[in-house]
């Protein structure tokens, strides 16, 4: 049987990077890999993130919304059933940050791929330095998420050291989150408790061959919990704009300007490319920290994700600094 695994965390959580060091640890061992990109947008900018990984030991596949909840769980199926009669090693899932893990608990235990998948494990990643003020939706997937997972990853330990953070320190903002997540798990009924041997927290720039077997091996849990939410009765919105261009010095400006405007909505998560005087910049913004790289090659989209999103008010920003007349927005 192939081997699945299933990486969750909320929006930001930093799943496709942890993906990178996850499936690069597999490939490493000889290992033929699959992973599918689970997303309920039009457009998935992840997975341009991880095309240094696809080759003979790597198969990238993805899975865009469109359409009802229902195909798009139809095509999430048949994504899995091409992939199991491929006879991978393993197949790792990196959904969208809004997914419902219920949803692929009970497709792995449809026929065939209850014959053809075995699942290994269920990571959830958590970001070390959580938010303490998240929306009622982002709170129960959170919880949601942490529910059945075998192991919580911490993330962006490595952030909070290159903040000056005394060890001391950054193991009090831990505790602080793990008291969020418990308190959140509360909120939806949840028997589960989540204490610090559930924890796997080290700087990803530290792991070790050691420490990535045995988070594949970490297993999973079921426990029950109240669902007081759907992804048809969501709030949170995604919104794509295409083919913008402007000088790289105005990039932190304008994002600044979109998240102190209320018009704009609530924004999560500002990612994409653009292609500056310099070459092609790769952009990922959350409210707590703005990354900027540069990029051998991207492709000219931004990507808002947030709550109560206003496109009209997005546009006016993004054409304050636009230079490309091709600019559309979905």
């Amino acid at each position: 049987m192939t081997r699945i695994d299933l990486v969750t965390g909320i929006l930001g959580s930093g799943k496709t990077t942890w993906i990178k060091k996850y499936a690069s640890y597999f490939i490493e061992k000889g290992q033929r890999i699959a992973i599918l990109e689970n997303d309920f947008g039009a457009v998935n900018v992840d997975m341009m993130l991880l095309q240094e990984l696809a080759g003979p030991k790597c198969h990238l596949e993805m899975v865009l919304g469109g359409g009802d909840p229902d195909c798009h769980r139809r095509r999430f199926k048949s994504k899995l059933i091409a992939l199991g009669m491929q006879g991978f090693d393993r197949v790792i899932v990196e959904p969208s940050g809004i997914f419902d893990v219920d949803e692929f608990l009970d497709l792995l235990q449809e026929d065939p791929l209850d014959r053809w998948f075995e699942l290994r494990t269920i990571l959830t990643l958590v970001d070390s330095d959580l938010e303490e003020s998240l929306s009622t939706e982002m709170e129960f997937l959170l919880a949601s998420q942490v529910a059945n997972s075998g192991k919580l990853v911490m993330s962006k330990i490595d952030q909070l050291k290159q903040e000056g953070l005394k060890e001391e320190e950054i193991k009090e903002r831990v505790n602080h989150t793990l008291a969020h997540i418990n308190q959140s798990l509360e909120s939806i009924k949840c028997s589960r408790r989540i204490t610090k041997k559930t924890l796997f927290c080290k700087d990803w720039n530290l792991l070790t061959g050691e420490d990535l077997e045995g988070l594949s091996q970490a297993g999973y849990q079921l426990y029950a919990y109240e669902k007081n939410w759907s992804l048809e009765g969501a709030s949170s919105s995604t919104h794509y704009f295409l083919h913008v261009s402007m000088k790289e010095e105005q990039l932190k400006g304008l994002l600044q300007e979109m998240r102190s405007d209320s018009s704009c909505g609530k924004i999560f998560r500002v990612k994409g490319f653009f292609k500056g005087e310099t070459g092609w910049v790769e952009v990922n913004a959350t409210r707590k920290k703005t990354e900027i790289h540069k990029i051998n090659q991207g492709q000219e989209i931004f990507i808002v994700i947030g709550e109560g999103l206003n496109k009209e008010a997005l546009d006016r920003k993004f054409q304050t600094v636009n230079t490309n007349d091709q600019y559309e927005s979905i």
